[in-house]
């Protein structure tokens, strides 16, 4: 009876000691991610499109619903979706509570959904379809080139000349747009 109250003191000692040294273990690791995030961006966040004051190359392009869309006058909002992009699909839901909570008219946002040749275009491309105009092209195409897009996802936000306001990888993060 003593051997085995003594084997479950130990057991639970070291059973400490485990815990102590894996918050220890966890703590180190949030250092270094934050290390190497600064190391790796530094105190900028890196470039994914065109810079704040710039203005985008025009474009037309029909959307996938038939609409007409010229620009980068008359848009308000620019996003860039990638059918590869592991966290594109987190964005939908912010993208879509911005275009919402800042009641920006559907024709006014331009999302682009970039994909390789015959890959299938993502399951979410529909909710994006009820707040924006929406168009599926390849990677490389016009619209990109012309928003300087490096990145997925991207967002730009506009001012009513067609210039570069924000751009952001999170759509939550821009500021709310002049026009409305």
């Amino acid at each position: 009876m003593l051997v085995l109250t003594a084997a479950v003191i130990i057991v639970g000692i070291l059973c400490l000691l485990d815990m102590l040294l894996t918050f220890g273990v966890i703590r180190r690791l949030r250092e270094h991610s934050e290390l190497l995030r600064t190391r790796q961006f530094g105190d900028e966040p890196p470039v994914i499109s065109l810079s704040a004051g710039q203005v985008p190359a025009e474009f037309a392009v029909t959307a996938d619903d038939g609409a007409a869309v010229t620009g980068p006058a008359g848009l308000q909002l620019a996003g860039f979706f990638s059918a590869s992009c592991s966290v594109c699909p987190e964005r939908v839901a912010p993208f879509i509570e911005y275009v919402s909570a800042n009641r920006i008219n559907r024709g006014n946002v331009l999302v682009t959904m970039l994909t390789a040749d015959g890959a299938a275009v993502p399951p979410y491309l529909s909710q994006l379809a009820e707040v924006a105009l929406v168009t599926v092209q390849p990677y490389g195409n016009l619209i990109a080139k012309a928003f300087g897009v490096a990145g997925f996802p991207a967002f730009c936000l506009l001012d009513a000349d067609g210039a570069v306001v924000a751009t952001g990888y999170d759509p939550a993060a821009l500021p709310a747009p002049a026009m409305a």
